[in-house]
Order: structure tokens, then sequence, then C-alpha cells
């Protein structure tokens, strides 16, 4: 495991060198159009002004980054054990998977920003309404792809299985479930990020703490520098989430195809 770990930190220079570089030129053109064209900061801050909010005011930052970070880790694991559980259940059963699915699908076409401000009336301005946004953003990706993996065991497979007098409950833990993991983490790349976003967009109706709110009273008072300050660390606890999903995956799917020769 420590060796795994070791070649799994030795190749991270060849992930982190080549968007650190194309940031740094981004953020080079991007400071010197702003100070050239003499753009408003109340239009388009420059980065060193982001930047100087940002590391002037960083216990603040991550005071509310923790806040969110929190909601948005509550909401992912609530909304994907759901997924998963009902998953499983649809995948027993074509006519529960036909009756349940519609009612997903419902959850996915509602728009998040709909939802929100109902969740504060009915459950106040605490941390519940956030995580309850969060878990519906997540919910929906995590369940297609649980589903879709645990259907793709082989007829081939089945057939031994049942060969051999393997009852569901041990054809769904040996079988299934091991075949659905590299579907769960494709699902678990794109929701993971998405919990973020929920959170976000939860702490814009429901309360003063996390980065969501940092973002409304900056905007509110044409603060550009500390609304971009806090959208730069959000892309960081994204990129950091994304980037933990990605080791976990590596380490739970050493076996599988996907990750021979890398």
């Amino acid at each position: 495991m420590i060796r795994e770990t070791m070649k799994t930190l030795k190749g991270l220079p060849a992930y982190v060198l080549p968007p650190g570089v194309a940031l740094l030129i981004a953020g080079i053109v991007w400071e010197a159009w702003v100070r050239i064209g003499d753009v408003a900061e109340y239009i388009v801050p420059a980065p060193t002004a982001i930047a100087s909010d940002l590391f002037g005011d960083i216990g603040q930052f991550a005071l509310h980054g923790a806040v969110t970070l929190g909601e948005a880790a509550a909401g992912f694991a609530l909304g994907a054990t759901v997924a998963i559980v009902g998953a499983v259940v649809m995948s027993q059963s074509r006519t529960l998977e036909r009756s349940l699915l519609p009612l997903a699908v419902l959850v996915k076409v509602t728009p998040i920003v709909a939802v929100a401000p109902l969740f504060v009336i009915w459950f106040g301005f605490g941390s519940f309404p956030k995580i309850l946004v969060a878990s519906l953003i997540t919910f929906f990706p995590v369940l297609v792809n649980a589903l879709a993996g645990l259907r793709s065991a082989s007829p081939e497979a089945l057939d031994l299985f049942r060969s051999m007098d393997a009852s569901n409950t041990e054809i769904l833990w040996k079988l299934r479930a091991p075949g659905s993991l590299p579907y769960l983490f494709a699902a678990f790349r794109i929701s993971v990020p998405l919990s973020v976003i929920g959170a976000v967009v939860g702490e814009w109706f429901t309360g003063d703490r996390g980065l969501g709110s940092v973002i409304i009273v900056a905007h509110n008072n044409l603060d550009m520098p500390r609304l971009f300050a806090a959208v730069a660390v959000l892309a960081v606890i994204g990129i950091t989430l994304t980037g933990l999903t990605w080791y976990a995956e590596k380490r739970a799917l050493f076996w599988h195809e996907s990750e021979r020769g890398f």
C-alpha cells in the first residue's frame, strides 16, 4: 500500500504542472488586460486584487469554506446513500424500476433554485436545508450509474452463479456490487463537485454562513474581489474533492482494466 501511494505521489507532477502553468499564464494575461484596458474593479477585478482580498482575510474564507465543505459532504453522503439503496431495490425488479425511475427523473428535472426556498420554509435556516439541496443535486447521477452498474453483470457470470445455487443476495454482493464499482466512481466524479454547487445554492437562501452567503453579500455590495476570492476557494474545494475521489478510485479499482497502464 505504501509503495502504491508513493508511486501515485511521484506521478502527481504530471497532473499538476500542466494545469498550473496554464493557470499562471491565464492569470498574467488577465492582469495585463485589466491594467492595460483600465477595467473597473466592480466589473472585473485584477488577479492581484483578488489574491489580496483572499489572503488578507484568509481566516474568514477558511471558516466559510469549512461550512460549505461540511454541508456538501453531508449532502453527497445522503444523496449517494439513498441513490445506491434505490438502485439496489430497482435492480431486483423491472417493475420496480419502471415504477420508481420516473419519480427519480421528476427530482432531476425540478429546478434546484425553485426547491431551495421551500426547504427554508419547511426546515428553517439551519444547515439541514442546504444538505438537502446538495443531496438532491447529487442523487440522480449516482442512481443512474449505480443501476447501470448493477445490471452490467454478464449473462455467462449470472448463469455460473445460478448453476451453483447462489441466492439473489449472494449474486448481488459477490457479482453485481463489485462490477458496479467503476460505474459508481464515474458517478462520484460528477456528483462530488455538484454537491458543492448544491450547498452554495442552498446558502444563497438559507443563512449567513458559507461561501454562498459570502458571494451574495459581495454581489450586493459590488465587492467583486471578494466575490472572485470566494469563487476561487470554491474551485480549490472542488478540485481537492475531485482529486481525492480519483485517488480513492485508483485504490479501490486497482484490479479493473480501466486502471491498467496508469
